[in-house]
């Protein structure tokens, strides 16, 4: 009876109520989100706008700045040492990607397969992933040594000359690329074990049945199944490559010379040891449009490489 006895008009206020309270809480939900903002906007935002505002600026650390548009921009053009240091970059970057996906690929697939102590073996195998990369560039100096280190040791017990390693212009990055290849290959080794760790069996029974070898396996079913895993490690071994900066700088200063002078190396000298800081400024400008063009390559090419539906 009492229930009959509500008014008509209950439940469009209801309505109005509700519509009401949640236009009255709808514009407080920007409030929650609002830390992360000044936090995003003090260390991402402005950093980067004063960065491209000293880029303009002729700026010295100890005196005054001037404003010259362009100028910097004009001068690292004409500038060989900068030129260089971009040629030791990608000369850098492309052996310090290329030689760790190819080994640390080879080693994953040993590593899969089930052989006494194997555990043992691949945690030895992880370990120099676990050291930082100071405490790597100290001992491999040591061991780069022309008269006291290990390595000419080594190679005059199997009758070879001594070599310059890192006191060598021809030999020096590649040298550094060898200790970022002993560094960094245990990661790639472990991103693509898990992703053999996930492979069906299904394929693999089948081409045996037909007669497929080892090899034909690996080209025709391995490769392309494992491909996306790899080229997440393709992902984060350029990106380490191109950041590279603590093991070069510890190791040769980017010497003999500019020999091992990539770009981090130049941006560090120009900034600090120079004080050019708009300079450098724009050094940071130019390197970070290269870093955005090849992240968009790269995240094209890992959405590329994704498993057919």
């Amino acid at each position: 009876m009492t229930s009959t006895s509500l008014p008509a008009s209950m439940p469009s206020t209801a309505h109005a109520s509700a519509t009401a309270a949640s236009a009255d809480f709808t514009p407080r939900y920007w409030l929650f989100s609002l830390p992360a903002v000044l936090v995003i906007a003090a260390v991402i935002v402005f950093p980067w706008l004063f960065t491209l505002y000293m880029s303009g600026q002729d700026w010295k650390i100890g005196g005054g700045s001037e404003f010259i548009e362009l100028s910097n921009f004009a001068e690292l053009a004409r500038d060989q040492r900068f030129i260089e240091s971009m040629g030791h970059t990608a000369y850098f970057t492309i052996l310090a990607v290329v030689l760790p996906i190819v080994f640390g690929t080879a080693a994953a697939l040993v590593f899969h397969r089930e052989f006494p102590y194997r555990g043992l073996l691949r945690t030895i195998f992880v370990m120099p992933m676990m050291a930082t990369p100071v405490a790597v560039a100290l001992v491999w100096t040591m061991m780069f040594h022309p008269q006291l280190g290990v390595l000419n040791y080594l190679l005059s017990l199997i009758g070879i000359g001594p070599s310059g390693w890192v006191y060598d212009p021809a030999t020096v990055i590649p040298t550094l690329v060898m200790v970022e290849v002993w560094h960094w290959t245990p990661l790639v080794m472990l991103i693509v074990l898990g992703g053999l760790a996930g492979l069906p069996r299904e394929p693999y029974e089948s081409a045996l049945i037909d007669g497929a070898n080892d090899w034909h396996m690996f080209r025709h079913i391995t490769l392309p199944l494992v491909w996306p895993f790899i080229m997440v490690a393709i992902v984060i071994r350029t990106i380490d490559a191109l950041k590279a900066f603590d093991t070069i700088f510890v190791i040769t200063q980017g010497g003999p010379g500019t020999a091992s002078e990539t770009l981090n190396i130049f941006l560090y000298l120009q900034a600090f040891q120079f004080y050019k800081i708009g300079y450098a400024s724009a050094v940071v400008v130019i390197f970070f449009v290269i870093i955005i063009m090849l992240s968009l390559l790269l995240l094209y090419a890992r959405q590329k490489s994704k498993w057919n539906a």
